[in-house]
């Protein structure tokens, strides 16, 4: 912990992802504006003391509209790497632990899922199920769940290749009992490296299909949608394709370098940054 303190891009990467998150959860109570109250004969102001961040085509608060956005970008993360884990993890660590045609089978099944990017993944199954956030989510968490079985799986199969695991098999311990007293909590840390690369993984996926107009749909905010209504008022309203696009790039920023910087902390071998 006291490594994670000094560690520069993780203080940064904590610091963007509160952003993110409190504007997330501000939203649940306050926003500026009514997130979908259009007024027409105030589309496409410039910042100002009474639109903070302008106003989009249609007069609507672009502020709100990204606190919004960042609530539907938070709850498509959190449960897009809940269902990954919920469904990868168990599959990885059963791999691990009978090997064999098991192990072989899962191997090429997500082999197969890689075969296929993420968004592009995220694209097609939501093109066969059609448009929505809930589709979105099912999307980005089915992706999840061959990314999960595959880390999973490899740090399972390093810890029950440790001595304390070979004389838990020793004494009659079950399979189940190994994995959950010994091998889950020595392969935690690489699991939450994980989940925040597949948070901000999730985040870019529900952006690209809210912009294809298969994610999140009207009138609820997502910022991958602002960046579709933004692209034909570029000479108009430019701001309104940098606050969204922004947001993205700020977010994705923060869950990256807080993954860097646990990464730093599981490897003594990687340097640490310090402040000053």
């Amino acid at each position: 912990m006291v490594r994670l303190l000094v560690h520069r891009g993780f203080i940064l990467g904590l610091a963007l992802c509160l952003v993110f998150v409190g504007m997330a959860l501000l939203s649940l109570v306050w926003t500026p504006w009514p997130p979908n109250a259009i007024a027409i004969p105030q589309k496409l102001q410039m910042p100002s003391a009474l639109h903070w961040l302008g106003t989009d085509q249609l007069g609507r608060d672009t502020l709100s509209r990204l606190m919004v956005g960042a609530r539907t970008s938070v709850a498509v993360g959190v449960v897009a790497v809940a269902i990954g884990l919920a469904a990868g993890l168990p599959l990885g660590l059963w791999a691990a632990a009978r090997r064999g045609w098991t192990d072989e089978i899962l191997g090429r099944a997500v082999d197969l899922t890689f075969a296929f990017p993420a968004i592009l993944s995220a694209i097609l199954i939501t093109a066969l199920m059609g448009p929505g956030a809930v589709n979105a989510i099912l999307a980005i968490g089915i992706f999840n769940i061959a990314v999960f079985a595959r880390v999973s799986r490899g740090a399972a199969m390093v810890v029950y290749g440790r001595d304390f695991v070979r004389a838990a098999q020793s004494l009659g311990r079950s399979r189940i009992d190994i994995a959950l007293r010994h091998v889950l909590p020595n392969m935690a840390n690489a699991l939450i490296v994980q989940a925040t690369i597949q948070f901000a993984i999730a985040i870019l996926a529900e952006a690209a299909l809210g912009y294809l107009g298969l994610g999140t749909q009207p009138p609820q905010a997502s910022w991958g949608k602002m960046l579709l209504d933004a692209q034909t008022l570029l000479a108009q309203a430019p701001l309104q394709a940098v606050f969204p696009g922004l947001a993205i790039a700020v977010a994705v920023l923060g869950l990256n370098l807080i993954g860097d910087g646990l990464r730093d902390l599981m490897d003594p071998r990687m340097k640490v940054g310090r402040i000053g």
